[in-house]
């Protein structure tokens, strides 16, 4: 299935998005199965979105690491960067609902150890940091590994084998669903010795998540920077809220999307690249 991107004109209540900028400039958008993919600059599109609008905030914008998308040039002067990030961070602040959720996956290398703290720091300003998540992809337990990292040949650094989710709230008040994405007991003494309900508990904040094994990069939607479906569905599921709005400003190949699709909940993306944005209509389409 090969959907084709158009400007699709509706009422402003059946859409978190206004159809076009101040100066009526219409942006290129489709919906299916109730997700909305609209093609342009994240700036620009949120600019026309209303104020408090969105409840969960799904998204992993550019690194700035040198990752080889299809058009964005991901190496920026570093302070450029930064002042961009804050204009980012200042409008997801202005379109989220005052107990929203933006969860922001940010990664690193080891040349650049600091970038995704700096960038994280951008946030602070306008956030307060609820929770601090660290997505393991790879692991090591005495000699067997389990999942995947992309290997780099160094005498200096370690294989990065884990990312940060960054979880930021307007006020660090916020109210979560730990217990959707808990786990079971494996004392099951500890469910009545402690007043538990059922069999379920916090699983923590370190996440393993081990992307599944391609051999090409059409098999991950030809994305240089993709996170599982599973790592949204974590986040979305968190948040809670069966009838909450999800968001991502950085739609890349759509994997927020077709988590917010698999949950049965309502979902936004942006992305400037008009050819990630096709992949995503067509991953929603099947």
């Amino acid at each position: 299935m090969n959907l084709q991107i158009g400007h699709t004109p509706t009422a402003i209540n059946d859409s978190v998005v206004a159809p076009s900028d101040s100066l009526g400039r219409a942006f290129p958008s489709h919906r299916i199965d109730g997700q909305e993919v609209i093609v342009g600059d994240c700036l620009a599109v949120m600019a026309t979105m209303p104020a408090c609008s969105v409840d969960v905030v799904v998204t992993s914008p550019p690194y700035n690491i040198g990752i080889a998308y299809q058009t964005y040039h991901d190496r920026l002067p570093r302070d450029e960067f930064l002042q961009w990030v804050q204009k980012v961070a200042a409008s997801l602040a202005r379109v989220m609902r005052s107990d929203a959720s933006l969860f922001l996956n940010l990664g690193a290398t080891g040349t650049d150890p600091w970038i995704a703290m700096d960038a994280a720091a951008e946030f602070r300003k306008h956030f307060t940091l609820q929770n601090q998540i660290v997505w393991v992809k790879s692991i090591s337990i005495g000699s067997e590994t389990s999942g995947h990292f992309k290997p780099i040949t160094s005498k200096r650094f370690l294989n990065n084998n884990h990312e940060t989710i960054f979880h930021f709230t307007k006020g660090g008040t916020t109210e979560i669903d730990r217990l959707a994405i808990g786990v079971p007991f494996k004392d099951k003494s500890n469910i009545s010795r402690w007043g538990h309900q059922r069999d379920r508990r916090c699983a923590g904040n370190t996440w393993f998540i081990p992307y599944e094994t391609v051999r090409s990069r059409r098999q991950k939607f030809d994305h240089p920077a993709g996170y599982p479906v599973e790592l949204a569905q974590r986040c979305i599921l968190l948040h809670g809220g069966q009838d909450a709005i999800v968001f991502d400003p950085f739609l890349g190949a759509g994997t927020t999307l077709v988590a917010a699709k698999k949950l049965g909940r309502r979902g936004v993306g942006i992305e400037i690249d008009a050819h990630y944005a096709r992949v995503s209509l067509d991953r929603l389409g099947t």
